[in-house]
């Protein structure tokens, strides 16, 4: 086995301990840390109409989101959602590689946090490698004791806030007080909370290696206008150390001092002047380290930078590799992100405040009234998708045209409450001497209009059904 062969497989095995470093890529990365988590940890405890503003509410198969409210019957919506994700990674990947991954994926998130409890409990790299290498004394067991601690119950208010998008939050903070959680919120909460313990404090690095198929993939995605951290070879080599006053043309040395922070600082351990390899999460910790070196040396930044393969082997320009990068798959992926965009926005802006649907009393089908009148049973499930109380108004209308003196009896108006469901039983009714002669099912339809101020509602919603004339 070759000498870069072993060391490749040590490093696979050994515990990656990346260095702390500042710049202003590793500034954006902290900004979509505590953005994602304010939004993350806060967002179950906003108010909207006196309840919780977002809630996935399964038991009662509502789903609360601000002012929408959504039922498992629009899963369109939930489709909308996958697409228009699915879009903005192809979109964010094709211009600029792995942003999500570097910048904003819960792993990323997750373990920067951990990784940041972890340096203030055992010390730097250096300290926390020599931590890991010392026999188990007072000292490593106070560090590793109090690390665990705050890693737990970092992982513990994380399961609680994601259980309190499913349960509503104040009530599960009062049970969680009064010890009386139930067995699910217990489970999910233990098992959230396991999770990211798991992941972010000892996996870390394996999961975006080896587990998150976005690694493997991505390359489809990829190519040589795709913006990607890239080392400029023909400015770097030959590498080698130097004083800051040395001639390089003199040493025949590159701006590469060899001074490796940029593989210390990388959470996967690769080394970026290898070339683009698939575990690079896009973080750009090297590039903030490199510059650093650059700036000491008074050499010009960007040796390690955000560049596209065509740009550094054709010394493009920005303009010109601007140009490259949006090119044709950039804006067809635009273009769809916004059809889809603007699909959902009229969807939401047109569906209608109420939704019914219509089912036969099949106890009695048809029968004849005290009246003399053919008459049809049937029961209509009313659902009130706004909150605020609704009055509507029901109509029936033929399709057939035997059925034209058709009528309706029972359960002309009714009025519901704030994202209230009610079955209401509706009677329709055709005179004896205008039945169609021949018997069977004939199709009308239900109509379900708003009544708004004293008048109808524009919108309206209507259900086929048929009325059975026996034989």
């Amino acid at each position: 086995m070759s000498e870069e062969a072993v060391v490749r497989l040590y490093r696979k095995r050994q515990k990656i301990h990346p260095r702390e470093i500042s710049g202003r890529f590793q500034s954006w990365r902290w900004v979509f840390v505590f953005l994602t988590q304010a939004v993350f940890y806060g967002l179950p405890w906003i108010e909207w109409n006196a309840r919780q503003a977002v809630l996935f509410d399964l038991e009662a198969r509502r789903f609360f989101l601000f002012g929408l409210v959504l039922y498992p019957q629009d899963l369109f919506y939930l489709t909308a959602l996958l697409l228009l994700s699915a879009y903005a990674l192809f979109l964010f990947t094709a211009v600029a590689g792995r942003l999500w991954c570097g910048y904003a994926c819960p792993q990323t998130v997750y373990t920067s946090m951990f990784l940041w409890v972890e340096a203030r409990c055992e010390g730097n790299k250096s300290q926390r490698e020599r931590l890991d290498k010392s026999p188990w004394n007072v000292e490593k067991c106070a560090k590793r004791g109090l690390k665990h601690l705050l890693w737990i119950a970092l992982a513990l208010i994380t399961g609680f806030s994601f259980v309190g998008y499913f349960t509503p939050i104040r009530t599960l903070w009062q049970e969680l007080a009064a010890f009386q959680l139930g067995p699910w919120q217990t489970f999910w909460i233990g098992f959230y909370a396991f999770a990211t313990w798991g992941n972010a404090g000892f996996m870390r690095e394996q999961v975006c290696k080896y587990m998150c198929p976005y690694a493997r993939f991505q390359s489809a995605m990829f190519d040589r206008d795709t913006l990607i951290i890239g080392y400029d070879v023909e400015r770097g080599e030959p590498r080698g150390p130097r004083a800051r006053k040395d001639d390089l043309k003199t040493k025949n040395l590159g701006h590469c001092i060899d001074c490796g922070l940029c593989v210390q600082v990388c959470p996967v351990g690769i080394d970026i002047r290898k070339g683009l390899q698939y575990e690079c999460i896009g973080c750009a910790a090297c590039i903030d380290a490199c510059d650093q070196v650059m700036d000491k040396l008074q050499y010009p930044r960007g040796l390690i930078r955000y560049d596209t393969e065509n740009g550094i082997e054709q010394h493009l320009d920005r303009k010109s590799e601007w140009l490259r990068v949006l090119r044709p798959r950039v804006w067809v992926y635009s273009a769809v992100l916004w059809l889809i965009v603007a699909a959902v926005g009229a969807s939401l802006w047109w569906r209608p405040p109420m939704r019914f649907d219509v089912v036969r009393d099949r106890g009695a089908l048809a029968r004849w009234n005290e009246q003399g009148q053919l008459e049809n049973v049937y029961r209509l499930q009313l659902m009130n998708v706004v909150e605020r109380p609704q009055r509507y108004r029901i109509r029936v209308e033929p399709v057939d045209a035997a059925l034209t003196q058709l009528q309706l009896g029972s359960g002309a108006e009714i009025e519901l409450g704030p994202i209230e469901a009610r079955w209401v039983p509706v009677t329709v009714h055709l005179p004896a001497d205008t039945a169609p002669p021949a018997p069977g099912a004939h199709a009308l339809r239900f109509v379900i209009e708003r009544v708004a101020q004293g008048a109808d509602s524009s919108r309206s919603v209507e259900e086929k059904s048929t009325f059975v004339v026996p034989r």
